[in-house]
């Protein structure tokens, strides 16, 4: 499972002109479920998500977590996260889980989130999205359940 994370001022979904999901503060993470994730992939990619230290303190270190800052999550789901461009011009998805797979995978990341009493927003699982973001920093993290931590 990968996910990218990105440390937000806001962030907002929309599908068809609605908004679905929206937050302040927090983090965007676009994640994506590869075919032969797990449950462990699951849990792996939620807690370091609930755990990472990325927003600076009153010295300009990032030593704050979402807790501290009272900042939340807007989960979206995103296959393209394992699309491979390394041979042609057209990605390969073959990696990535097809959506009766990803779906419960990306949903159990959305649970183990909250389980750790955080506020999480969602995308709509298989559609066709706009994503809107204010990346405050920038600072974007790449996280990969099969590089343990």
């Amino acid at each position: 499972m990968r996910a990218v994370v990105q440390r937000v001022a806001s962030a907002s979904v929309d599908v068809d002109g609605e908004t679905v999901g929206a937050i302040e503060r927090g983090f965007l993470a676009l994640v994506g479920v590869a075919r032969d994730d797990t449950d462990e992939d699951a849990a792996s990619i939620a807690s370091k998500i609930a755990a990472l230290r990325i927003f600076n303190d009153d010295a300009g270190d990032m030593n704050l977590g979402l807790r501290e800052v009272d900042g939340s999550v807007l989960a979206v789901s995103q296959f393209t996260l394992y699309g491979d461009a390394r041979k042609g011009r057209r990605p390969s998805f073959i990696e990535a889980a097809p959506g009766n797979a990803a779906e419960p995978l990306f949903e159990r990341v959305v649970a183990l989130i909250r389980r750790e009493g955080l506020r999480v927003q969602t995308g709509r699982f298989g559609a066709q999205m706009r994503v809107s973001l204010v990346n405050e920093g920038p600072v974007t993290i790449l996280l990969d359940s099969r590089k343990r931590f």
